[in-house]
């Protein structure tokens, strides 16, 4: 600090003069830079509140849709995986029919989940099969691939179980007025003459899942054979 030294004059009209480094300065206010520091970490509060509010938003559509899109992936595969095995199921009657002296229906060792309908005293094994919720094996055939070596539950895309399957013997098919089993592509005459071709219906039905036990796909189809 620099200190200067002024002389009075007796009966002089001059005054002192202040150097510019005495004068009084403006009193600063340290309380108001305090309450503005005070107001910006306010403001970042929130716009950090608001940040996370969109981040756990965003994430948890994100989560929503990755199930959804899960949940849908799994219903396709239950769904493709039944269509397989009733295809399979249709393939071996249609290839054990065309066998020559080959003799289908229920009670061959064709099939071993094979069963006669009476709606008068409906099977147990088969309706369970067809209308109760949930993974039901019981009275039913595992399907493994046309030649019985296709372990489904491996691989990248593999199944929570492999596909299983009945067969229902539904009775002949008859011709155009001879019956309430008709279908009009059936053949041959009304008789049992000799050259007539028997031609039985067949309710296939099949149960699948996905890659997670709890999505299961339950599928039918008829199908037409000739037994004799």
């Amino acid at each position: 600090m620099n200190i200067h030294a002024y002389t009075l004059q007796p009966g002089s009209n001059e005054g002192i003069a202040l150097s510019p480094t005495m004068r009084p300065s403006k009193p600063s206010h340290p309380c108001a830079s305090d309450a503005q520091r005070g107001a910006v970490l306010v403001i970042a509060l929130i716009f950090l509140l608001l940040l996370t509010i969109l981040a756990v938003g965003a994430s948890n559509r994100s989560l929503l849709q990755q199930r959804m899109a899960g949940g849908l992936l799994n219903a396709q595969r239950a769904q493709m995986s039944a269509q397989t095995a009733l295809r399979g199921a249709e393939w071996r009657l249609w290839s054990s029919a065309a066998k020559v002296g080959t003799t289908l229906g229920c009670g061959t060792a064709l099939f071993s989940s094979c069963y006669i309908f009476d709606p008068a005293n409906p099977i147990t094994n088969a309706v369970n099969f067809r209308t109760k919720p949930g993974w039901i094996t019981a009275g039913s055939e595992e399907y493994l691939g046309n030649e019985g070596s296709i372990d489904f539950t491996t691989g990248d895309d593999k199944l929570a179980e492999n596909p299983r399957y009945i067969v229902e013997d539904l009775g002949m098919v008859r011709p155009p007025g001879s019956g309430p089993q008709h279908e009009s592509g059936a053949t041959g005459a009304s008789g049992s003459g000799a050259g007539q071709i028997n031609l039985e219906i067949f309710r296939i039905t099949a149960r699948a899942t996905g890659g997670d036990p709890n999505t299961i796909s339950v599928l039918e189809s008829t199908f037409d054979a000739q037994v004799q």
